[in-house]
């Protein structure tokens, strides 16, 4: 009875704890992640995956309109973060933001209804992909113009310098924003008044299409403050260990009143720049090396089931679970009534009382 009772479950090989231990070693400085650390990083990353994949879905059948920008690869990056940061931190970034919402413990029904234009959304089915905000889990945006939100998150971090309240500005941008004017006039205020701010450079590698070797003539991210005096490194943006180790240092520099820091993570996006994108400027061969080789989901998977001894039924349990959560913010997002054309006419202007 009791073979045939565990006969479903996958167990770890007893006899080679430390093979497994070895093939599964982080990068120097990174430190291994407990069963508990690493089955939270699993479901975090695992639910943004669902949700793109949905979203894809919905805006293939013609449900979300206008742009359409999925996380799908580079889930590692704001995971990781997050487990470094702490409750009141902000983040804000730009229009590859659904990945954010949900990291920041936003309702994925609120999202979705969002995407489809609905009243349920976070702004009421007026704003979209590019324009979702929440203050109640320190989300600002979610903006469409390339590099606009590094100076308003520029403008947090002031902010929580003035009120002394202890708080960091996380503020996201890609590598090709990082090419913006308005960043390096942020970068050196930032560095003036030393506000606490980290700079997270999601560098995907092509921006819109372009390779960054094409469009760049400083490829190491990392050292795009250095003229300012803003101390930088580069990251591996797949593993999830070693971004939340990163940005551990990083945070705490800029919470402890030294000022922003630069973190480039060297992602990397499987789909194209947009829903719109065939992103044929790269072979197939590359995205399928990539996703074999690298993916960040896959990584922490391998390391539950043959590290740390999770059964293989568990992690496909995880899997429905966040399924389960995708397919219901999806039946929400399309049975949800649209915006009252009144509803165009609201949230133009804060009263002064307010």
């Amino acid at each position: 009875m009791a073979a045939a009772k565990n006969a479903g479950q996958s167990k770890p090989d007893a006899a080679t704890p430390q093979k497994a231990e070895a093939a599964h070693r982080p990068a120097p400085n990174a430190p291994q992640f407990s069963r508990d650390e690493d089955l939270h990083a699993y479901h975090e990353m695992l639910l943004i995956r669902r949700f793109e994949e949905k979203a894809g879905q919905l805006y293939g059948m013609g449900l979300i309109g206008g742009f359409c920008h999925l996380y799908i690869g580079q889930e590692a990056v704001v995971i990781g973060m997050q487990m470094a940061s702490v409750e009141g931190d902000q983040v804000i970034t730009g229009y590859r933001d659904h990945g954010h919402m949900l990291a920041c413990g936003m309702d994925p029904k609120g999202v979705m209804a969002e995407l489809t234009g609905r009243r349920g959304g976070y702004s009421r089915g007026k704003g979209g992909s590019m324009h979702m905000f929440s203050r109640e889990k320190q989300f600002f945006g979610g903006h469409g113009i390339v590099g606009a939100q590094v100076s308003l998150g520029t403008g947090l971090a002031f902010a929580d310098h003035y009120r002394e309240n202890g708080k960091v500005s996380l503020t996201y941008m890609g590598d090709g924003a990082a090419n913006q004017g308005q960043v390096y006039e942020s970068f050196n205020m930032a560095a003036l008044w030393k506000l606490p701010v980290v700079y997270v450079i999601e560098n995907n590698r092509y921006a819109m299409g372009t390779s960054v070797a094409r469009a760049s003539a400083q490829t190491d991210f990392s050292k795009r403050g250095l003229s300012f005096g803003i101390p930088g490194e580069q990251v591996d943006g797949m593993d999830v260990r070693t971004v939340r180790e990163a940005a551990t240092r990083a945070i705490e520099h800029a919470r402890s009143g030294q000022g922003p820091y630069i973190l480039e993570m060297q992602t990397y996006r499987y789909r194209g720049h947009s829903m719109s994108d065939p992103a044929k400027y790269r072979s197939k061969d590359e995205v399928s090396k990539m996703r074999d080789e690298h993916d960040p989901i896959e990584m922490v998977r391998k390391r539950l089931l043959e590290l740390h001894g999770v059964p293989e039924a568990d992690l496909k349990a995880t899997d429905a679970k966040a399924r389960e959560i995708v397919n219901d913010s999806a039946e929400f997002a399309t049975n949800d009534p649209e915006p009252d054309p009144s509803e165009l006419w609201t949230d133009i202007l804060l009263e002064a009382n307010a």
